[in-house]
Formats: C-alpha cells, structure tokens, sequence
C-alpha cells in the first residue's frame, strides 16, 4: 500500500491528534485561563448535538427498512447473531477485569469534576426513562439517545412490512440517511478545533496529571486489545477447528491485518477478509453472509474501547465502575454501540452520545470519550476488522458440524487443494 493512500486514510486523526496536541500546549502555558475558549469546543459539541439525533433515527431505520425478507437463512442469521454477541460480551468483560485490576481513577487522585446531584429512582422508573418518552418532541432530545433508537427500529420494521405503499417513505429514509451522513463529516472537520479547546481547558484545569489517565488509558486499552487478538482469536480459531484452524486462520489473517491498519476502516477491509476467510476454508455462503453484514455489526474492538471510555469519564467526574446495574448498563450500551455504529461516519461518537444519555452525565464527559476514541482507533479497527474472520470460521463451526474443515462439498476448499 503507497505511502500517501495510507496517510490519506489517517488525514482525520492526525489532524485531530494536532487538534489536541495544541490545545494541550495552550492548556499548560495559560492555565486556568483558557476557559475564555471553551466557547468554540461547546459549538462544536452543539453542533454534533444537533446532526446525531437525526443521524441516528436514518441510519438505524433505513438499515432495517431495507431489509432483504426473501433471503431464508434461518439457522446461518440466527448462529452468526449468536456468535457476534458473544465476542462482543467477551470482549466487554474482558476489559472490565482489566479496570478493576489496574484502576485509571488513581491517576486523578481527589480533584474529579463533581456532579450535579439527581433524584434518586426507582428501577423502573430509570428503566421507563431510559426506553420510552412520553411526549414526541422529546424523541430529540439527545438525553433519550436510547428511546430514539427503539423508535428507529419500530419505524424501520413499519416501514419494511409496509410493501409497496411504504417505498416512497423508504427512499426518504435512506436519502435521509446518506444527508446526514455528509453532515457528521462536514462537522467533524471542525473537530481539531472543538476538540483542541476542550483539551485546553481540562488541560487548564487539571494541570499534567490529567495525561496520567490518558497515557493510563490508553496503555490499558493497547494491552488488552493486543492480548485479546493473539490470545482469544487464537482460542476462538481452536473452538472453531483445534490446532489445525489456529495454524490456518494466522496465516491468511496476516493481509487482511495489515489492510485494516493502513485503511484504518472495517469496510475498506471487506475484500481482503472475503479472500481470507475463504482461503481459510470458510464456505462461501457463511462468507458471503457474515463478512459484510460483520463490518457493520461485530465490533470486538469498539467493545474493548466502550469500557474504557465508560472507564475514564467515570474516573473524571469521580464514579465507581463496580456497582452491578452501572455494569449490566455498561454492557448493554457496549453491545448497542457495536450494533448501531457500523455505517455511520464516526460512530463511535453515537456510544459516547449513548453512554452519556444512559448515565446522565453533563456534555462535558463527550470530549474525553472522543479523544480516546480517537487514539485507540487503529487497534479498534483491527479488532473490529479481522475479528470477522475468526467469527466466520465459529460459524461454520456450528453449523456445518465438528468436521466442517475436512468437508469436500465447499467449492473454495476444493479450488484452493487445486491450487
């Protein structure tokens, strides 16, 4: 891969990592004072405020309104699902083990920012907040991030069963999707700006040790995603064919790797994990099936880097990340953000809009969230991308049988023993 394409690809970052980079130099030089331009990071936040709500209801309903029904793969949807979401959890698990062992609220020591306090709820009463509305107008508020994507996935299913008569609302929809789409880009071109003057401010405010809990952060994300694609990709390939699938998924994964790394994006590794996967002996019909619907939906990598984002914000307003309900909720925002942000142009940000709404935190937790999702995005995109891989051979695991690599009857695994 040329040089320049790869430098293309990580324009974005790197600009935002200047971004950042500045504003942590205006942050130490002027202290405190820098608040004066905390102004241009809070329009930069409203403005994403403002384009993700739609984004969101597009993006979630055209996907499901476009839904194939005449494609019948009951058992091959239903063990792929299965299979997404256990990684997913793993993955998530995983690295809330990781928290606990090596806490990154150490590194704030007693200066958190502090919370408004809220009325205390009962669980259902947090739970009706959380899911439903109960007025229309109130379906924008970013507060209800997970009331809107439930209605996103009614008006999306409406649509679908609504034949005919529902294809004019159905081309609204996805030209609905594909505007705001180029909306969230043109605002994220702001985002070196918005995200340089927050990072100045916190910077102003905490002083230098707020880089311990970013270098923290950071380092336990790099070491649990390293730890997780050599130790449990090697464990599912073992699940998925013994010893001989672990010898056969590392060596065709090695492009598809190294395409996920220079892109820096799931999709764009789409056609080399095509032809790993089918070199690994994965029959075409898994392939076909779960190698792009996994670029949009199986994201091991956005999981490990939910709870380190979740991680770090709770640290900055001084919360504990070991309550049950914090970490069942934990959870479930991690496997809602692997779902919903695939296809959307940053959409590691509808998490962190997520995970702000579910928690009620201030906007200010956005901007930490942003800037580790912005470091960890490399690893996050390896993850995401090759973990379709090892996932396509679990599949054929459990529904071709215990011998699915010694079949005959799979047109690659004949072409390649031509080969």
């Amino acid at each position: 891969m040329k040089r320049t394409n790869i430098l293309k690809n990580y324009s974005g970052l790197l600009w935002l990592l200047a971004g950042i980079t500045v504003g942590s130099i205006v942050g130490l030089i002027f202290g405190k004072s820098v608040e004066s331009i905390k102004p241009l990071g809070d329009i930069f936040l409203n403005l994403l405020f403002t384009a993700v709500i739609p984004l969101v209801f597009f993006a979630v309903s055209s996907a499901i309104a476009n839904i194939d029904r005449s494609k019948k793969l009951g058992k091959l949807l239903t063990v792929m699902v299965l299979v997404f979401l256990s990684t997913v959890i793993i993955s998530a698990v995983l690295t809330l083990v990781a928290t606990w062992l090596f806490p990154i609220h150490q590194a704030l020591g007693n200066n958190p920012i502090p919370l408004e306090e809220t009325k205390i709820q009962s669980f259902g009463e947090q739970m009706t907040q959380l899911l439903t509305v109960g007025e229309f107008f109130e379906i924008g508020s970013r507060k209800n991030m997970l009331a809107l994507i439930i209605f996103s996935v009614l008006v999306g299913f409406s649509t679908l069963y609504s034949g005919k008569e529902g294809d004019g609302f159905k081309n609204f929809l996805v030209s609905g999707n594909e505007v705001m789409k180029k909306l969230i880009i043109l605002i994220m071109k702001l985002g070196p700006i918005g995200l340089g003057a927050y990072f100045a401010y916190q910077v102003g405010v905490f002083g230098p040790q707020l880089f311990g809990t970013y270098a923290k952060a950071l380092g336990l994300y790099y070491g649990v995603g390293a730890f997780y694609f050599i130790v449990f990709f090697t464990l599912y390939a073992f699940i998925a064919g013994g010893f001989k699938a672990i010898k056969i998924f590392w060596k065709n994964n090695i492009i598809p790797s190294l395409t996920s790394i220079g892109t820096c994006s799931s999709i764009a590794t789409i056609p080399a994990n095509l032809d790993g996967a089918t070199k690994m002996g994965v029959p075409s019909y898994i392939t076909n099936v779960t190698i792009p619907l996994g670029a949009t939906l199986h994201k091991d990598g956005s999981s490990i880097s939910s709870i380190i984002k979740i991680a770090v914000v709770f640290a900055i307003f001084g919360k504990d990340l070991v309550h049950v309900d914090t970490i069942i909720l934990a959870l479930g925002i991690t496997v809602l953000v692997s779902i919903v942000e695939g296809g959307i142009p940053n959409g590691g940000y509808i998490g962190e809009l997520l995970m702000i709404s579910a928690y009620q935190l201030p906007p200010e937790a956005l901007p930490p969230a942003m800037i580790i999702g912005t470091l960890v995005d490399p690893m996050a995109t390896l993850l995401n991308a090759t973990g379709d891989n090892v996932a396509a051979m679990l599949i054929a695991r459990f529904t071709e049988g215990r011998n699915w690599m010694e079949s005959k009857d799979h047109p690659n695994i004949v072409e390649s023993e031509k080969i």
